[in-house]
């Protein structure tokens, strides 16, 4: 049975194409002013040379490892800590404090007869 490519990566939506193109010349620049080749990328996270290659085209089926591993291997994945770190999103905080005004119990009398 052939296998289906999911939409997302035939066409995902532009914002995600054009930060992945970004990651990828971003990932691309790094490697080479670390004057590294691309078989040295790849053996360093140990993977092989297409994934790199594809990583660097910001290809959307290259996998998150491929994309975090050449990051941790160029020393550059400390800001990806704060990505969707809910205490920085401003929306979830703000429909958290309404779950929580929400959902706000009265505290039960307890019976501590056991």
């Amino acid at each position: 049975m052939p296998r289906t490519k999911t939409p997302l990566l035939h066409s995902p939506p532009y914002l995600v194409e054009q930060a992945l193109a970004r990651l990828g010349a971003n990932l691309r620049t790094a490697r080479l002013t670390r004057n590294l080749t691309i078989k040295e990328a790849a053996a360093k996270i140990g993977t092989g040379r297409r994934a790199v290659f594809d990583a660097e085209k910001g290809k959307p089926g290259t996998a998150a490892a491929v994309y975090l591993a050449l990051l941790w291997a160029y020393d550059l994945l400390e800001p990806v800590k704060s990505l969707a770190d809910p205490a920085l999103d401003p929306v979830g905080l703000a429909s958290g404090a309404r779950r929580k005004r929400a959902r706000k119990r009265m505290p039960r009398d307890t019976d501590n007869d056991f």
